[in-house]
């Protein structure tokens, strides 16, 4: 009864052109179901490329369906073993297939789908997979059609679960193989994020801008770095150009960064344009008393340090503390005017009274999708809401470290305006002894459009400078100056 159902499970899922299953000659050119008693005892390495593909397969589906961290997943010392014991080689095509399969996640889905009579069996994930891998390779990445096609049906047959189906892998890559350009042509429109992040997209930007969003997360992020001093001559140095926030841009290279001139004497760090923004607002603040509360990985510990002022670095994270402080020693900011606290921002004493206070809260980090894309498919919107309501907290205690008089710039890596502007709004009506510190738009050539008329700051990744030059796509950031009254 068993083998009746598979056997008619198997002919559901035909390709709507059975015709294209086989060669001309009516046989398969790859592995079929019944060649399984000999690939089954042998190993994956005994296929070069197979393992790498093996990880890529099983990673995707630790992200989407168990919504794991990509970030954590592929940790070089502590992420998923199938991706450790790689080489380093193989490692970064692991990296590349899954980002990569993360940002037309819909469109290699909706091309899957067209090719099916019926959708696949309930439950076969590792089949669904299996083939997102391998269409992702033949659609979007630099890499051998015949291998991609190969691979997947290797797979296929060595995994018991996917055996029955091998001959569905082989016709239904060959096939996507075959039709590529006509294939793409029909997904253009689909939108690369999940149905609940357009719709919320559409109902905070409009349609127009939200596609727009959408558009920008399949563009990779470039490298900004942010420098200890002289802009212009390290983007000259290293081929960059400044923008308009002072970041230095890299153009495409290859190499590592640790590689690139500076970089040993601590001349600069990678730091996101938009990210660089929120340290920037306080202004003079040249021997004052500062706290970043959520300071890991340093970026904005740097730059306080570097403005002349007396930082606290607080991170609660044993772990992110140690990569703050080797990051800031590198930069050789570890002198006698930065503190690093190991400590929960909520346990500290509001009599310590500083002058400025920087909260970059932990959020969704919808607007980093250009260099995450798993973010958008390991959340959702009770997180958003959920997280927004630990940023909340946060603020009301930070609020409460900074003196009378003194400034609170708070952001976050989020598009959304529950972890923004109306978490902000929510807690100027709760306290009337602060109030919001518009930004100057003058202040900031080139960037007033993501000034908002309240005077925040509100980037999104498809913000473009006034002359229709990109300058982003840069993160999506939220920012804004509170002050407390005297």
């Amino acid at each position: 009864m068993g083998a009746q159902r598979s056997a008619a499970t198997q002919r559901s899922l035909v390709l709507n052109d059975a015709k294209h299953q086989k060669s001309k000659s009516g046989r398969s050119k790859h592995p079929a179901a019944g060649d399984i008693s000999t690939a089954s005892n042998r190993s994956l390495a005994d296929k070069p490329g197979l393992e790498t593909r093996a990880a890529a397969v099983k990673l995707l589906g630790a992200v989407v369906d168990r919504k794991t961290s990509l970030d954590g997943l592929l940790d070089p010392e502590g992420g998923n073993p199938a991706f450790t014991a790689l080489p380093v080689a193989d490692r970064a095509l692991v990296r590349a297939i899954l980002q990569t399969a993360l940002r037309y996640l819909p469109r290699i889905e909706a091309i899957l789908g067209s090719l099916l009579q019926s959708p696949l069996p309930e439950g076969a994930r590792s089949l669904h997979h299996l083939l997102v891998v391998g269409a992702c390779q033949i659609l979007y990445l630099d890499i051998p059609d015949r291998s991609a096609v190969d691979l997947g049906v290797e797979l296929a047959n060595r995994d018991p679960r996917n055996r029955r189906f091998s001959k569905l892998v082989n016709a239904l890559l060959r096939r996507i193989s075959r039709e590529k350009p006509a294939l793409l042509e029909t997904v253009n429109d689909i939108a690369c994020v999940p149905d609940w992040f357009l719709q919320r997209l559409v109902e905070i930007y409009g349609a127009e801008r939200a596609r727009k969003i959408a558009e920008a997360q399949l563009v990779p992020a470039a490298i900004d770095l942010t420098v200890t001093s002289d802009a212009e001559g390290w983007a000259a140095r290293l081929n960059g150009r400044v923008l308009p926030t002072g970041s230095v841009r890299l153009a495409a290279f290859s190499g590592a960064i640790p590689e690139l001139e500076g970089f040993e004497d601590g001349a600069w760090w990678v730091q996101d344009a938009a990210a660089s923004l929120p340290a920037r607002l306080f202004g003079v603040i040249d021997g004052l008393r500062v706290a970043d509360l959520c300071a890991a990985p340093g970026g904005k510990t740097a730059q306080l340090v570097l403005a002349g002022a007396e930082v606290t670095a607080v991170e609660q994270s044993v772990n992110r503390l140690k990569r703050l402080s080797a990051n800031l020693a590198r930069l050789g900011l570890d002198g006698d005017r930065l503190e690093l606290r190991n400590a929960d921002l909520l346990t500290l004493d509001p009599s310590e009274a500083f002058d400025a206070v920087l909260l970059d809260a932990p959020c969704s980090s919808t607007g980093t999708i250009r260099r995450h894309p798993d973010v958008l498919w390991t959340k959702g919107p009770a997180d958003i809401a959920k997280l927004a309501g630990v940023q909340a907290r946060l603020l009301r205690h930070a609020a409460a470290l900074v003196r009378p008089g003194g400034l609170i710039v708070f952001s976050n890596c989020s598009l959304d305006p529950l972890e923004g502007e109306q978490l902000v709004e929510t807690l100027l009506g709760e306290r009337p002894d602060l109030q919001r510190r518009a930004i100057d738009r003058a202040a900031w050539p080139g960037l007033e459009a993501a000034i908002t008329d309240k005077g925040e700051f509100r980037t999104t990744p498809d913000m473009i400078a006034p002359e229709g030059e990109s300058v982003g796509g840069m993160d999506g950031f939220y920012a804004c100056v509170l002050q407390r009254s005297l």
